[in-house]
């Protein structure tokens, strides 16, 4: 029986759980997994280029690590459904005179943590490009909640929105899906904050594969995994808890602009 190491970051305590139906679906399917846990993505990144392990779990601003570490040498597999087309949005008061991305200029804002894609760097692109250069045009102000997962949570953009709200910055980031996930919770009304901007279109997490990784085995960990049917109840638990209802192949594409503000930011 074939057997991958394949690495994953406890960012919540239902990746062990998660993880564990994963690994019981590849067995069954005749691939059997080794799971092995890291608390950041630094170290799961290095872990892979040092080739320890196989395949990581890994969120776009590690992805990006890994190619430019790896000269591209380290390749990429599938994603989900979910991670493909995603947008991030400035927010502001309905009454701060704020409407637009120029409507920034000299503002303060609050952005998620340091090294968070989706809420501080492929933003701070999008204001470079909208003509709003950083450390010049406006005020930064970060939100660094649990450093070293690469913005893979909600903490800093809750934090951001609360700011927001208390009027200590002039406007918030946030990714698009938790700005509806917050209005339908309540903890967000549309009349009283708005979305004076939005990013454009990037890809979320992908699963990275290390330099020299047998083709014949990335293509039968492929196969397995794309088998895998939400309409099946022992495959749509471990589904919802990670947030798809399918596996796709994975695209470089969708990193462009976060190529593009790492190599801004330095």
């Amino acid at each position: 029986m074939s057997k991958i190491k394949v690495g994953a970051v406890v960012y919540a305590p239902q990746v062990t759980v998660i993880w564990g139906i994963i690994a019981d679906y590849f067995k069954e399917a005749g691939m059997e997994i080794e799971t092995v846990f890291f608390k950041d993505y630094r170290s799961q990144d290095k872990a892979l280029l040092d080739g320890e392990v196989d395949i990581i779990w890994n969120p776009p601003l590690a992805f990006v690590e890994c190619d430019i570490k790896s000269n591209s040498k380290a390749t990429y597999s599938y994603m989900r459904d979910t991670d493909q087309d995603r947008t991030s949005c400035f927010l502001t008061k309905k009454d701060s005179g704020i409407k637009t991305t120029e409507d920034l200029r000299g503002k303060t804002i609050g952005f998620g943590a340091v090294d968070s894609p989706q809420a501080r760097l492929i933003p701070i692109q999008h204001l470079r490009e909208n003509g709003l250069e950083y450390n010049k045009d406006y005020k930064e102000v970060t939100f660094d909640v649990a450093l070293g997962l690469d913005g893979d949570h909600e903490g800093g953009e809750y934090d951001a929105l609360e700011a927001l709200r208390r009027g200590e910055v002039d406007a918030c980031v946030t990714t698009d899906n938790n700005r509806r996930s917050w209005e339908l919770s309540g903890k967000l009304d549309p009349n009283q904050i708005i979305v004076c901007s939005t990013t454009g279109l990037y890809d979320h997490c992908i699963f990275s594969v290390r330099e020299g990784f047998p083709k014949d085995l990335l293509e039968k960990w492929e196969q397995i995994l794309s088998a895998m049917d939400y309409n099946n109840p022992k495959h749509k638990e471990m589904m919802d808890m990670e947030g798809l209802k399918k596996w796709v192949p994975g695209r470089r594409s969708g990193f462009t602009l976060l190529e593009k503000a790492v190599d801004y930011l330095k």
